[in-house]
């Protein structure tokens, strides 16, 4: 049953970034129509990250209070209702392009807040139904959910643009939405020990390591919340996440016109030479994830995560520089895939450390890293026009080459097995 609640929540990161893309794709005939610059466009992509990330926190503390299964539904529930809001955004023949700006800019916001909670819960769900050592495959599948649904939305997006209409293409989505949640309300707990379905068998082996675990390591120690915030080795996680996520920002929100404008591709072609790198980050996620658990459970959780995370990230400034060099578009599209499997493959690295570090509140650590992780969506939003404007779209490319080599250098100083300060409740090391 553990899987088969990691499979709904690879579903949920899937829709999530279905309708959190889709405007990504939309915003070629959203610009026109409704009289926008692509740097206003840039600040509707930032405004969506500034929500998201000043809500990864409050997401991840509101789900240890109310609960995996109902946090996930309430706000899945919200994400659709912006969605339809969005393609109903009123055009400059109504009120002014200021007007226009303004409303798009705040249902984004609304819909990062909304989304926040995601990613912190899932990383508590893993850690309460995986034990130790096991987190990263489960955590790798769920971030292969979202780069199918980023996967899914270009081609979706770019066809229902040419078809229908770039507004009807925000509603087209709800349905698919609004089953998940009515099947994650209906089956999900909190708990694996609160599921019908769950064995004897299944719940001993969920739990026995954790017991030869902390028997292995001493006593679980008494957990405040806010000193597991403020351990050293979570802010780095942080800062070296901010670093990955500035080139995964740079794809999310720039690659579909990046491929239309500069490397030659049609509406419908680029649509689906968008979902390329969407795939292999697919591939990248799991394959990460799988190999992080792997090297966990050989050579303990300190080089088990900095391996892949580190070695991730060194792979992500090589191709991404060789991408933005070539001059044949396919070879570019097949690099930049390559580049984005690899921040993938950094993935379950990133969230199986949350779960190390956080122990019992590996939710709010999860917030804490991923609040890092994502105010590079503030930065790229806005900073990718201005950077192609004064110096064109390969040095815009290089900035992530080298944020890319920041990330990877900051692992080399994450300990996720350092000893807990007294008052922090560290998740036990795995069983070797």
């Amino acid at each position: 049953m553990r899987w088969a609640i990691t499979a709904l929540l690879f579903l949920a990161s899937f829709v999530a970034y279905l309708l959190r893309q889709n405007i990504h794709v939309a915003a070629k005939f959203m610009m026109p129509e409704l009289g926008l610059t692509e740097l206003q466009m840039g600040f509707v992509f930032g405004a969506y990250s500034w929500g998201y990330a000043l809500f990864q926190l409050p997401g991840g503390l509101f789900g240890e209070a109310v609960g995996a299964r109902r946090a996930l539904a309430v706000t899945a529930l919200i994400w659709v209702v912006i969605t339809l809001f969005t393609g109903l955004a009123p055009g400059r023949w109504v009120v002014s392009t200021g007007a226009v700006l303004a409303s798009l800019v705040v249902l984004r916001f609304l819909l990062g807040a909304f989304q926040a909670p995601l990613f912190p819960i899932v990383g508590g769900v893993i850690a309460e139904w995986f034990p130790p050592g096991r987190w990263a495959l489960p955590n790798g599948l769920t971030s292969a959910g979202l780069t199918l649904g980023a996967a899914a939305a270009a081609p979706f997006v770019a066809w229902a643009m040419l078809r229908i209409g770039w507004r009807e293409s925000f509603l087209a989505a709800a349905p698919f939405a609004l089953l998940i949640i009515a099947v994650w309300w209906w089956y999900a707990t909190d708990t694996p020990a609160r599921h019908p379905r769950v064995g004897p068998a299944e719940l001993a082996l969920i739990l026995a390591d954790r017991v030869r675990s902390t028997e292995a390591t001493g006593p679980p120690r008494t957990a405040v919340l806010r000193s597991v915030l403020a351990r050293r080795d979570v802010v780095l996680l942080a800062l070296s996440y901010f670093a990955m996520n500035y080139v995964f920002y740079f794809f999310s929100y720039w690659l579909y016109i990046y491929l239309t404008d500069v490397r030659g591709f049609g509406i419908l072609e680029g649509g689906l030479a968008t979902t390329v790198p969407w795939l292999a980050g697919a591939v990248g996620a799991t394959a990460g994830g799988a190999l992080c658990d792997r090297l966990c459970r050989r050579l303990g959780p300190r080089w088990g995560v900095r391996i892949p995370g580190a070695g991730g990230l060194v792979l992500v400034a090589l191709f991404l520089a060789a991408g933005a060099m070539v001059e044949d578009a396919a070879l570019a599209v097949a690099l930049l895939a390559l580049c984005f499997g690899c921040t993938q493959l950094t993935e379950g690295a990133y969230w199986a450390s949350a779960a190390y570090l956080g122990g019992a509140h590996t939710p709010a650590a999860a917030g804490v890293m991923n609040t890092g992780g994502n105010l590079p969506g503030v930065v790229v939003g806005p900073l990718v026009p201005v950077l192609v404007a004064t110096c064109g779209w390969t040095v815009a490319l290089a900035t992530g080459s080298a944020a890319a080599v920041l990330g990877a250098a900051l692992w080399l100083a994450i300990r996720v097995d350092r000893p807990a300060p007294a008052a922090v409740v560290a998740a036990p090391a795995p069983a070797l």
